[in-house]
């Protein structure tokens, strides 16, 4: 790997941090790395730069599809400096500053503040099983760590079944945080998402809740307010297509985008995110290797997604290059 990033120091203007319209198939951009495994930063301003020019209504960086927790924190500092300068304030600009080390999050939340991002997204501790006590105090010392809006992102598919942000919790962390602004929901779970829904938007109705995966239709009527998506690395026109059918309440153009997002979703599970970035490949916008110890997606691979892209339609309907 590259030596030790030194992400700059500058200290941007002060800036207003008033409310934000989140809304729509948000991105959240993989993390191009050069064929030794090193954080590429020019690939990564271009496709920032590719993601807000096809109309993406918010950038999210680096969720788990962006290899977060392989990242050093040099690494995901320069990267958030990356993001920050490229959008330039076009769209709204999220930090996840979820670590193994909660001095880390700390770290990086400051650091998203300095750097002028828009908010901040965290999660429950990692590699252990906290009650929803240790849950709510380690999301206050982060949220009250920083003036910057809050995301929380609920995965309990990911940390442990029964580590989970519940309703009950969420209403505590509504009362407590002035700026816990909304929740990154994959939960998978229809009847605690609306439970959350209901508690969160009777006690804050601009509370935004976005689906943390792909399932963005059946969560839209009960409050989502979108989504972070992985199918705009792939597909922008579809899921620019997909939000506009929900808004004008053209069910059938929406279940049909939804449908066709879901098989994209699907494959890109299946060695995830490896084949995120092996669909990109045939889209004509590589983004290097996965790091270990995750798999990098093999040739056979790369030859089924795009198999499989063109029997979707997706390969002749969407963008091509940056």
């Amino acid at each position: 790997m590259s030596a030790v990033l030194k992400p700059s120091e500058s200290t941007p203007k002060k800036r207003n941090y008033g409310k934000f319209n989140l809304h729509g198939v948000m991105q959240a951009p993989v993390t191009p790395l050069k064929d030794d495994f090193s954080f590429d930063p020019d690939g990564f301003e271009k496709m920032v730069e590719f993601h807000v020019r096809n109309k993406a209504p918010a950038i999210a960086w680096p969720h788990h599809k962006a290899e977060s927790l392989n990242l050093s924190i040099a690494e995901r500092k320069l990267g958030a400096e990356i993001a920050v300068r490229t959008v330039n304030r076009r769209v709204p600009v999220s930090i996840f500053v979820g670590t193994l080390s909660e001095e880390d999050s700390l770290d990086l939340a400051r650091h998203a503040q300095k750097i002028g991002a828009d908010m901040i997204l965290t999660i429950s501790p990692y590699c252990r099983r906290p009650s929803q006590e240790e849950i709510f105090d380690s999301i206050v010392r982060i949220a009250t760590h920083t003036d910057l809006p809050m995301l929380t992102y609920n995965s309990p598919w990911r940390n442990g079944e029964g580590v989970e942000f519940t309703a009950d919790l969420v209403r505590r962390l509504i009362e407590r945080l002035p700026n816990y602004i909304g929740m990154k929901d994959a939960s998978f779970h229809s009847e605690k998402f609306v439970e959350i829904s209901r508690v969160a938007l009777n006690m804050r109705p601009g509370f935004a809740i976005i689906q943390g995966v792909e399932h963005l239709l059946a969560a839209y009527p009960l409050g989502a307010c979108g989504s972070f998506s992985s199918s705009g690395a792939i597909a922008p026109n579809l899921c620019n297509r997909f939000f506009a059918a929900m808004e004008a309440e053209d069910w059938k153009t929406a279940k049909e985008c939804q449908f066709t997002i879901l098989q994209m979703y699907r494959m890109f599970k299946e060695q995830y995110p490896s084949s995120l970035k092996g669909a990109m490949i045939n889209m004509g916008r590589p983004v290097g290797p996965t790091r270990p110890p995750l798999p990098t997606a093999t040739k056979e691979r790369v030859e089924f997604l795009r198999a499989q892209l063109e029997k979707l339609g997706v390969l002749q309907t969407e963008p091509h290059g940056w």
